[in-house]
């Protein structure tokens, strides 16, 4: 039988490099250790985490996944969308969606079958499209098909259309901003532009609850966990090679006799698959979804996020959600009206100074020191070198 290195097949956990490990042993050390400093230790106990910091840091962990989704398709395929935003918001009405039809009774209203604004908008009966959402297994399924099939529908036209650059990006803003004015309408049966709010519970367990909060907060961990590990998988495969090759000559890979847009429809779909269900877990932590998620605005922020940690290093662009995030958490409350001209000259500076992001310039850095101390090794090496004896002992 052939081995893994005969055969030429190396193990994921070999394909992780060293950022990628400090992004794992993080999730893992946080998915334990915030909901173990909630619920276990005292609240005098300076190592006690609130649950509102917990809501929030589980917030930042859906951002990440987004962040990642993105990375994935502009850092190792170059497709620079400015629509993502459509498809996390997407996952999140899914979610949005079942968790209205867990109220039940419970309404303001009191109908066991309409969410409230239905009754309010003198809806008679329930929307076909809402049927089944009152099933977990379904909603779940809902998250992840309604972003997918988007994505592969849009794409199977524009890849083939062979759309590419900022016409691309372009239309996938357009998108969005369609969906946008889609779900403002009220009879669109979405809630308009209040959206869906009010949750109650998700699987029994009261949303208002610590442990629900943790539990979801875990959730964020493990699914950015797996989705940096499904992204790794990709672009270390021979898949990914390919990406990476669209990514710098796509000429070049299509004359080779390849089916570039096959592949460009592959890592949009899944991408969106992962940005649907980094929108399914933000919901039922922040308590709404409305069609402001649409927002074009959104979309163009998350890119920022990725510029910013580092494109095309996966970690980074999860460093970056996070951090941009925080930032804007702090400077909301700080100096809110100059939080957009913060994010603006972030970009900016990010763009001028920075243009590998962070990670990516510490990776740079990093590799001109080990050239030095390498280099430096080897001219001490020669130095040190004794001279060979001349042929026939010099006599």
């Amino acid at each position: 039988m052939a081995t893994g290195s005969s055969s030429g097949y190396t193990p994921l956990l070999l394909r992780i490099d060293a950022g990628g490990w400090v992004l794992l042993l993080v999730l893992i050390a946080a998915g334990i250790g915030v909901p173990y400093a909630n619920q276990m230790l005292p609240q005098e106990s300076p190592w006690h985490v609130p649950t509102w910091l917990v809501a929030l840091l589980g917030k930042y962990l859906c951002f990440a996944l987004l962040a990642l989704s993105v990375d994935l398709v502009w850092g190792f395929c170059g497709i620079l969308s400015l629509g993502h935003g459509a498809f996390f918001a997407l996952g999140g009405y899914a979610m949005g969606m079942h968790l209205m039809r867990q109220i039940g009774d419970r309404g303001v209203y009191g109908n066991p079958d309409l969410p409230d604004f239905m009754v309010f908008l003198n809806w008679d009966s329930l929307p076909w499209y809402w049927y089944g959402f009152d099933q977990f297994w379904f909603a779940m399924l809902m998250v992840m098909l309604v972003p997918g099939m988007l994505a592969f529908v849009f794409g199977w036209f524009a890849f083939r259309s062979r759309v590419t650059g900022v016409y691309l990006s372009i239309i996938t803003q357009a998108m969005t901003y369609a969906l946008l004015l889609a779900f403002f309408r009220n009879d669109m049966g979405f809630g308009g532009n209040n959206g869906l709010t009010d949750f109650k519970d998700i699987l029994g367990f009261s949303l208002q609850a610590d442990a629900t909060r943790c539990a979801l907060f875990a959730a964020s961990a493990v699914a950015l966990g797996v989705g940096y590990l499904l992204c790794r998988f990709i672009v270390t495969s021979k898949a990914g090679r390919v990406l990476v090759a669209v990514r710098d000559a796509e000429s070049r890979t299509r004359f080779l006799g390849y089916r570039v847009e096959h592949y460009k429809l592959f890592v949009f779909t899944v991408s969106a698959v992962l940005a649907g269900i980094a929108g399914a877990l933000y919901v039922p932590q922040v308590g709404i979804i409305n069609p402001g998620e649409f927002s074009p605005a959104n979309s163009i922020e998350i890119v920022v996020w990725v510029a910013v940690g580092g494109r095309g290093t996966l970690y980074g662009a999860a460093l970056g959600g996070v951090l941009v995030n925080y930032g804007k958490t702090y400077f909301t409350a700080a100096m809110p009206e100059l939080w957009l001209f913060l994010l603006g000259g972030l970009f900016i500076a990010v763009t001028l100074l920075l243009p590998r992001g962070i990670v990516g310039t510490l990776q740079l850095w990093g590799g001109v020191l080990r050239r030095r101390f390498s280099s430096g090794d080897r001219k001490r090496g020669s130095h040190g070198a004794v001279a060979p004896a001349p042929a026939g002992g010099g006599e």
